[in-house]
């Protein structure tokens, strides 16, 4: 089995992934077991478009709010929270405090791209 070296790592959204793997199903033709197994998941769950969530991870990286990683910010993308506690949820899983005045930040940056109801 040939060795796999790691060129560069940085963290990606599911929007991301998700593009990845339809450039990676247009090459390939077929995807392999565990990346169609990805595909499959990806396809269930809503997902925001790859340009929303570029210009989200944009202005919540704006923000300057401290000790906030871009994985963190990923992954509020990816879940997207639309209140206080499901924000708070997502926060508590990392090390990190933030206020509730940053956070309040997030959420409106978040509610912009959220559906509207009616």
């Amino acid at each position: 089995m040939p060795e796999i070296k790691v060129v560069e790592e940085r963290p990606i959204s599911m929007a991301e992934l998700k593009e990845e793997l339809k450039e990676i199903k247009k090459r390939d033709t077929e995807l392999g077991f565990r990346t169609a197994k990805v595909s499959e998941q990806l396809e269930v769950l809503k997902i925001v478009k790859q340009k929303d969530a570029d210009e989200m991870f944009a202005k919540i990286q704006k923000l300057n709010i401290p000790r906030l990683r871009d994985a963190y910010i990923l992954k509020i993308i990816d879940l997207t929270p639309q209140n206080m506690t499901e924000l708070k949820n997502v926060i508590q899983s990392y090390s990190l405090t933030v206020t509730n005045d940053n956070l309040d930040k997030v959420l409106e940056i978040l509610a912009e791209y959220l559906p509207k109801k009616k």
